[in-house]
């Protein structure tokens, strides 16, 4: 792993009056929050895991499976949507699109009334691949929730509505539950 140099002036070496070393940790005692904070780094850490190794094997990464699993979830949408979700820019965006329609994955149409319009379905390839990443995402979660019981299912889908920018909860719940 690569050293974290900062950037310094045209005279050389920056001259950085050095702070002294902290030693000792943040609390959890002070800011109960790290606890939670943690937990959903680790967490995410595993839930991408299982999928990155598949994704591996295509050359493919993370942008690749998120575009993957949204074109998926609502065949005929538009790239302009897929923006918005994604919070990517339009280079970003294309670039993966590309590969994935060159690969086969995803198919894009003019749209019909509008011929600008640029529609995403996935192929049959893409089905696939998209349930072959889903599926040990979707095995993770049933086997963390299985001893919560109906309750617990009920507040970790509570509590990560509620960790959604409030700006955005009534659009992403429209998303998710079509």
């Amino acid at each position: 792993m690569a050293d974290i140099n900062f950037a310094t002036d045209s005279k050389g070496p920056a001259s950085v009056q050095r702070d002294e070393s902290v030693k000792t940790p943040l609390s959890v005692q002070e800011q109960p929050e790290l606890v939670l904070i943690e937990l959903l780094f680790y967490a995410y850490r595993d839930f991408v895991s299982d999928p990155d190794v598949v994704l591996a094997k295509f050359q493919f990464g993370r942008a690749h499976h998120r575009v993957v699993h949204f074109v998926n979830r609502h065949p005929g949408m538009r790239v302009a949507d897929l923006l918005d979700i994604l919070k990517i820019t339009k280079q970003s965006l294309g670039r993966v699109l590309k590969q994935l329609i060159d690969t086969g994955y995803i198919e894009q149409v003019p749209g019909p009334v509008d011929r600008r319009q640029r529609l995403l379905y996935p192929t049959a390839k893409g089905r696939a691949l998209d349930q072959r990443l889903t599926e040990p995402q979707a095995e993770r979660i049933r086997t963390a929730l299985e001893p919560l019981g109906p309750e617990g299912r009920l507040a970790a889908e509570r509590f990560l509505r509620l960790m959604i920018d409030p700006s955005e909860r009534d659009k992403v719940a429209q998303m998710i539950e079509q």
